[in-house]
């Protein structure tokens, strides 16, 4: 009985926070935007991730709210030689670049409060 409630709960939490998720993550475009200056939001995810589904909403707003700020994501199972350029060990890893510099990076992390001030340190 609790293989069966842990299943269903696992299922509605994912389903829950459905959003489509496609590796977006460009190597030229992250270099040439680093180069340039700008800020880049990465984010790293895996398909069967719960907590990686509402880091995926959250920065979808994020995008919207923070439109100078560049948003590159990948999944962290299939592109393994980004996470390794990137030195990204975890799933739901999200890093802050400004000047080719890491700004911020956090893990596992689903406030949005808190994603939104990692974002502003490099604003």
């Amino acid at each position: 009985m609790k293989k069966l409630i842990f299943l269903i709960v696992i299922l509605f939490n994912t389903n829950c926070y459905s959003e489509e998720k496609k590796s977006t993550f460009n190597k030229d475009l992250f270099l040439k935007a680093q180069k340039e200056g700008k800020i880049v939001v990465i984010n790293s995810w895996n398909k069967t991730c719960p907590t990686c589904a509402k880091q995926v909403v959250i920065l979808k707003d994020a995008e919207a709210d923070f439109k100078q700020v560049l948003f590159l994501s990948f999944e962290q199972t299939v592109d393994k030689e980004i996470a390794k350029f990137l030195e990204i060990d975890y799933w739901t890893t999200i890093v802050v670049y400004k000047n080719n510099k890491e700004v911020s990076r956090i893990i596992g992390e689903t406030e949005k409060s808190i994603i939104y001030a990692n974002i502003k340190k490099a604003t």
